[in-house]
């Protein structure tokens, strides 16, 4: 659930019945997840989740689900100090001591930040599509938009003014945008200067493996896509093929799976796109690969016999 309908959540959670799904317990994790979306992503758009149907498979089998707010468009930096906010916020209202942190595409990198920077707060972390190498898209665009350019202010202004209006429609308005400092996050040259500065779970080369478990005492997990073209019936299948024309390698449309690499890599070839892997657009995903809220719920369920 989102910070800012807590009150009204737990409400209605003490006036359901206790269901069988949460006495499976199946993905009761010991500390609370927190879900933190991508590039222009929200909560909640005019009645439709980012996550969709997610936290609730979630919490049906036990978890306790949050869904945080951060930047539309902003620099890692920025939206991780933002997060590490919101955790605060989630660890006084639980009692909790630690969060699990899941982060979706530049969601991935926010939620490593938070974890860098305050290892005793994040149990683990787990990036699905996750930037982590950068993306040869940010890159295309990049080279395209030429750095304190006209069209750089311009466009910039504009994706701002979209970053914006998401925040307005979702009810959260009020965060900074900065539309060139989050393609700047996600190129290659950002995020391996990022990578640098916060090199935990990282794979020591590219498509590599990192450690479950880092230094930080942090556990990282990674799975993706690599499928741009999954169901005929999602308009969004159309645009997620023609940025993956971009790559040279396995990829989800806008993130290769060598890229998406963190930690304990699940699995980087899941018939999925970048949408399908928040099960997106409104469950529109392959019929014939795992459907996304299972893969969370596993992930839970892995996390809850590891003790997190």
């Amino acid at each position: 659930m989102s910070l800012k309908s807590l009150f009204m959540g737990l409400a209605l959670l003490c006036a359901l019945p206790f269901t069988q799904a949460a006495a499976s317990g199946y993905t009761q994790t010991q500390y609370p997840i927190v879900l933190v979306h991508g590039l222009f992503g929200f909560d909640s758009l005019a009645g439709v989740d980012y996550w969709y149907g997610i936290p609730q498979a979630l919490s049906e089998g036990g978890a306790e689900v949050f869904v945080v707010d951060v930047s539309a468009a902003n620099s890692t930096e920025v939206r991780g100090e933002q997060l590490l906010v919101q955790i605060d916020n989630i660890l006084a209202l639980t009692g909790a001591s630690k969060v699990n942190l899941i982060g979706h595409s530049h969601g991935g990198p926010t939620a490593r930040y938070a974890a860098a920077i305050s290892p005793d707060k994040v149990a683990s972390v787990t990036s699905v599509g996750g930037v982590n190498w950068g993306s040869r898209f940010a890159d295309a665009l990049r080279g395209a938009i030429p750095a304190d350019s006209v069209s750089e202010a311009v466009i910039g202004a504009a994706a701002n003014a979209f970053a914006g209006l998401i925040e307005f429609l979702s009810g959260t308005p009020g965060d900074p945008q900065d539309a060139v400092a989050a393609l700047n996050s996600l190129t290659t040259a950002g995020s391996l200067a990022f990578n640098a500065s916060y090199p935990e779970g990282m794979p020591s080369q590219y498509c590599g493996e990192g450690p479950m478990q880092a230094a930080n005492g942090v556990y990282y997990f990674s799975w993706s896509g690599g499928s741009p073209l999954t169901n005929a019936l999602d308009v969004t299948d159309a645009a997620l093929g023609t940025t993956s024309l971009v790559f040279n390698e396995s990829n989800d449309g806008l993130v290769s799976s060598c890229s998406s690499h963190l930690g304990m890599v699940i699995r980087d070839d899941y018939r999925m796109n970048h949408l399908d892997e928040v099960n997106q657009s409104f469950g529109l995903v392959s019929l014939f690969e795992t459907n996304p809220k299972t893969l969370y719920r596993n992930q839970a369920n892995r996390l809850k016999n590891l003790g997190l």
